[in-house]
C-alpha cells in the first residue's frame, strides 16, 4: 500500500463531537502517568514505558482477538500501516518516559504532547495533502501558546533545581526536550496511522490491537531487560499495573475509538489537555509548584479544546435552500462530501 495515496474512502460518522469527548477522556488518564511513576522511583524510564505500553498494548490485542479475526483481510491489506504504527508506538513510550526523567513531569509531558500537533499536521499535509481547517488553526494556536507558557515555568523550576544539583547548563533538560520532540513525532505518527487504517474499513477495535500488539511484542524485549525493579517491591509492581491497565489499555481503547469519528489532527490537538491534567496533578499530588505563568497556559490549553469541540456549522441542502447545521468539530465547513466521507 503506498502511503502517499489518499486514504481510502470511509463511511462518515456523526459522532465528532463524542469522538473529541472520547479522546479527552483518554487525554485525562494519559496525565496522570508522570505522578504515577513518581512512585515507582526505583524503575527506570525504560522499564515504565515499556511496562506501560507494552503491557497495555497485548491486553488491547488480547481483547481484540474476535474483531482482529474479521478484519484479517482487511488488517494484511494494510499490513505496511500496522507495522509502521507499531514501530512508533514502541518507540513514543521510550521516547516519552526519558523526556519526563530527565527533563521533569511537566516538561517531559508538554513537550512530548505540545509538539505532537504541529507534527501530525505536517504528516497531514505531506502524505494525505489535506488540508486543515481555520478553526484547527485558532485551536492548535491557543493551545500551542498555552503549553509553551507551562513549558517555560516549569523549565525554569527544573533549572533552578538543575542548578542546585549542579547541573547549571541544564544538559538533562535539553535532552529531555529532545527525547520529548521525538515522542511527540511518534505520537502524531502512530495516531496517523490509525486513523488511515480505520479509514479504510477496518473496526477501531481491530486496528488499535493489531498496531498495539505489534508494538507490545517489540517492547517486551525491552521489559524483559530493564524490568526486574517493577518486581522489587509491591508498591512497584502496583505502579506497573495501573500503567498497563488504566491508562494504557483503557485510554487508548478511548482513543480508538475518538479516531473512527475525528481526524488524527483534531485527535492530537485535544490531546493537549494531557499537560493540563499532569501539571495541575504535579502540584497537588507531587507537590511541585506552577508559578502564574503555567497557570495562564493551563487556561489557554482550556480555551484551545473549548474551540475545538464546539459544534460549527455546515451547510446542507434542504427542501427551500441551504440551511446551516452543525458540522463535525476540527473539520472544515462542509467539507465531509469533499472528502469522500473522510472523518473531520
Amino acid at each position: 500500500m503506498d502511503l502517499k495515496q489518499p486514504p481510502p474512502q470511509a463511511r462518515a460518522h456523526p459522532g465528532a463531537v463524542s469522538g473529541a469527548l472520547l479522546v479527552l477522556a483518554a487525554s485525562v488518564l494519559w496525565g496522570t502517568t508522570g505522578t504515577a511513576a513518581t512512585f515507582a522511583p526505583d524503575a527506570g524510564p525504560l522499564a515504565i514505558g515499556a511496562v506501560a505500553m507494552g503491557v497495555g498494548g497485548l491486553l488491547q490485542a488480547l481483547t481484540a482477538l474476535r474483531p482482529m479475526g474479521r478484519a484479517r483481510l482487511q488488517l494484511q491489506g494494510q499490513w505496511k500501516l500496522v507495522l509502521l504504527g507499531a514501530m512508533a508506538v514502541a518507540v513514543y513510550p521510550l521516547a516519552f518516559y526519558s523526556s519526563m526523567h530527565l527533563a521533569g513531569v511537566a516538561v517531559g509531558t508538554v513537550v512530548s504532547i505540545g509538539s505532537a500537533p504541529l507534527a501530525s499536521a505536517l504528516i497531514e499535509r505531506a502524505l494525505d495533502r489535506h488540508r486543515l481547517s481555520v478553526r484547527w488553526g485558532a485551536a492548535a494556536l491557543l493551545g500551542l501558546s498555552g503549553t509553551a507558557l507551562l513549558c517555560f515555568a516549569a523549565a525554569q523550576s527544573v533549572g533552578h533545581s538543575a542548578a542546585g544539583a549542579g547541573d547549571p547548563g541544564g544538559g538533562g533538560t535539553l535532552a529531555g526536550i529532545g527525547l520529548g520532540l521525538v515522542a511527540g513525532l511518534t505520537y502524531a505518527l502512530y495516531s496517523w496511522a490509525a486513523h488511515r487504517i480505520i479509514g479504510g474499513g477496518v473496526p477501531a477495535r481491530a486496528a488499535m490491537g493489531a498496531m498495539f500488539g505489534v508494538g507490545g511484542l517489540l517492547l517486551m524485549p525491552v521489559l524483559l531487560a530493564t524490568g526486574a525493579p517493577l518486581l522489587a517491591s509491591w508498591s512497584n509492581a502496583a505502579v506497573g499495573a495501573y500503567m498497563a491497565l488504566v491508562p494504557m489499555f483503557a485510554g487508548y481503547v478511548l482513543f480508538g475509538l475518538g479516531l473512527a469519528r475525528v481526524r488524527a489532527s483534531t485527535a492530537t490537538t485535544l490531546s493537549l489537555a494531557e499537560p493540563v491534567v499532569a501539571a495541575v496533578l504535579a502540584v497537588l499530588v507531587v507537590g511541585e509548584r506552577l508559578p502564574l505563568q503555567g497557570w495562564s497556559g493551563i487556561l489557554l490549553v482550556i480555551a484551545s479544546l473549548a474551540v475545538l469541540t464546539m459544534p460549527g456549522r455546515r451547510r446542507r441542502v434542504t427542501a427551500g435552500g441551504r440551511a446551516p447545521v452543525a458540522a463535525p468539530a476540527g473539520g472544515e465547513p462542509g467539507s465531509a462530501a469533499k472528502r469522500s466521507g473522510r472523518i473531520g
